[in-house]
């Protein structure tokens, strides 16, 4: 599982999630990729299973990139405990994706095979997304 290998603080807030994202809304790498169209948090199993997903579907042809990483402790307490006595043990990372974030790019396939990939990805995601693609110069 993706995850830090250090951080400086071992937990944190939850946060808001507004806006748009304005780094990493646009195809640096691949020439397919799958971006978000809702704000949430993505986990570490959920990157990995749609990682899995894909490279077993383009039968480990072509090339992937994962473009967001789990920098984000969430913490829980053990279930059936009394309220109070301070913030939970951290539990999973998660990583938190606004609007318009590129999630994973992918190239060397054909775009089939790659929109069907990406499918399979959005699947594993907890938010809805879409395929993208670099647009074909004439």
């Amino acid at each position: 599982m993706l995850m830090p290998k250090k951080v400086k603080y071992r937990k944190q807030q939850r946060g808001r999630m507004a806006g748009k994202a304005w780094r990493g809304s646009e195809l640096a790498f691949g020439d397919y990729g799958l971006k978000a169209m809702r704000c949430g948090w993505v986990t570490d199993r959920q990157i990995e299973a749609a990682r899995v997903a894909m490279t077993r579907f383009i039968k480990r042809g072509g090339k992937v990139w994962i473009r967001l990483f789990p920098d984000k402790p969430i913490t829980k307490k053990p279930a059936e405990t009394r309220m109070g006595k301070g913030k939970g043990a951290p539990e999973q990372w998660v990583a938190v994706i606004r609007p318009g974030k590129i999630l994973f790019e992918m190239e060397g396939v054909p775009r089939d095979i790659a929109g069907q990939a990406m499918k399979l990805a959005a699947a594993k995601m907890p938010i809805p997304c879409k395929m993208v693609a670099r647009p074909v110069l004439a």
